[in-house]
């Protein structure tokens, strides 16, 4: 029986093989947070040479792959990235995902939205019927935590402040549990129109164009109905 953190080497390791597939001397990738995120960062970083440079979504992620020698430019100097790879706390069959456990979803929705792809990189857990049941990671603008927690709430959940805990941004997390999410695109649209909310992490407007899913089996694909062909 493999363990959680082997489940998340495999997947990593498979999505590094994935990667290279896409990248060229002059590309650059796109890199997520996470601890799946921090394995994919180990496999890729052998490979440095293969591709000019990182984006990274977070503060974390630039200081491992810095450390491990692999350059890292800021997103303003980027017009186009071949893809993006990150992790999720849960996905669905049809691509949605809820991310945000480690408060990085801002900028990880800001960056996958200059790649041609999204990969997301999981392992077998976090793949769910419906999205849910981990509590949906809204970031606010401080002034307006209470606010935004009021409204939160008259969609029927219940928001809780993530405490001692600032993005890189410099705003709060509101993690809201009791969601059950049979529409996703619908409910990020209302959440990310409330005032004073930076971002919601549902990613389901724009959602993962591939899955790579560890098991005790190997690794599975899952590919977006929308991306079938382009792949």
């Amino acid at each position: 029986m493999l363990t959680q953190d082997e489940l998340k080497r495999n997947v990593a390791n498979a999505a590094a093989e994935y990667a290279l597939t896409c990248l060229k001397d002059d590309s650059v990738l796109g890199v997520g947070t996470g601890s799946t995120v921090d394995f994919f960062i180990d496999a890729i970083a052998a490979h440095r040479d293969r591709f000019r440079a990182a984006v990274s979504s977070s503060e974390r992620s630039t200081q491992r792959m810095r450390e491990l020698g692999i350059v890292v430019v800021d997103l303003n100097e980027v017009e186009d990235m071949p893809l993006y790879v990150d992790g999720a706390d849960e996905i669905d069959n049809g691509m949605n995902m809820i991310k945000g456990g480690g408060g990085a979803l801002t900028r990880e929705k800001i960056v996958a939205s200059v790649a041609r792809q999204f990969v997301c990189i999981v392992d077998e857990s976090k793949v769910v019927d419906m999205l849910g049941a981990f509590p949906l990671p809204v970031e606010v603008i401080p002034m307006a935590r209470n606010v935004v927690a009021r409204r939160l709430r008259a969609l029927g959940g219940e928001p809780r402040l993530r405490e001692g805990f600032i993005t890189d941004n410099g705003c709060e997390i509101l993690d809201v549990a009791g969601l059950k999410i049979s529409l996703p695109a619908d409910l990020e649209a209302r959440i990310n129109d409330i005032p004073g909310v930076v971002s919601c992490g549902l990613f389901a407007i724009s959602g993962a164009d591939v899955a790579l899913v560890s098991t005790q089996e190997g690794v599975r694909r899952m590919i977006a109905p929308s991306a079938q062909g382009a792949i």
